[in-house]
């Protein structure tokens, strides 16, 4: 981890993050750095309704230092879509959610154990189209002010991931790797997290993100 990164994740405190999440958020800009080549990134078309998802992005405290981490999950092979990749907890929109953020606490809850009552949403960051799913996903940002007693459900969470917010804030943690993808090559840009290559919609997300708390001083 370089200084920088460092120095930058100390001034993150959960009301500085708010504050960010409050103003123009780097949106595809920062998302493209992290989608693999070439690979347009573009809405679905008017008359198409993918699936609506909500995704947490929670941060809290951990570690010795108390540094900001957040926690990712490494899904099985059992799971219907994007089996074994790394990924947010979440999920799709069930008829009686009354928003998108309710889904993504709700998923929590149910898939990782995290059913605290003093959960803090900070904020959004950009809804995300996956073409290969067929998924809109919506970001949401959420503090928590302890390391959670996580309760992973087994047969969708085969591991969890707990990184350090400093990890996507170093740039040398950026790998990019030639990979054939439904039969075409692609460049694939991807974070090396605790051997684990994290790639996708989820490191697009990750993207904006550390785009986000760059802006804090």
């Amino acid at each position: 981890m370089n200084d920088a990164a460092l120095q930058q994740a100390g001034h993150l405190t959960p009301a500085a993050i708010q504050a960010a999440l409050r103003g123009p958020l780097p949106g595809l800009r920062a998302m493209v750095r992290m989608a693999p080549m070439p690979r347009p990134l573009e809405p679905p078309t008017s008359d198409h309704r993918p699936r609506e998802g909500g995704v947490l992005v929670l941060l809290y405290p951990g570690g010795p230092a108390g540094d900001l981490h957040l926690v990712l999950t490494r899904r099985t092979d059992s799971v219907g879509n994007h089996r074994g990749q790394i990924s947010f907890p979440g999920g799709s929109v069930d008829p009686g959610d009354p928003s998108t953020a309710y889904t993504a606490m709700r998923e929590a809850c149910e898939e990782i154990g995290v059913c605290e009552d003093d959960l803090q949403l900070l904020g959004d960051l950009t809804p995300l189209y996956i073409p290969p799913s067929d998924y809109y996903i919506y970001p949401h940002v959420a503090w928590v002010p302890r390391r959670p007693d996580f309760d992973p459900q087994p047969d969708e969470v085969a591991e969890l991931l707990e990184p350090p917010i400093a990890h996507f804030l170093d740039e040398r943690n950026i790998v990019v790797e030639d990979w054939l993808l439904r039969g075409e090559l692609r460049q694939v840009p991807f974070y090396n997290v605790c051997g684990h290559k994290v790639w996708g919609a989820t490191a697009m997300v990750l993207a904006e993100l550390a785009a986000a708390l760059a802006t804090i001083r």
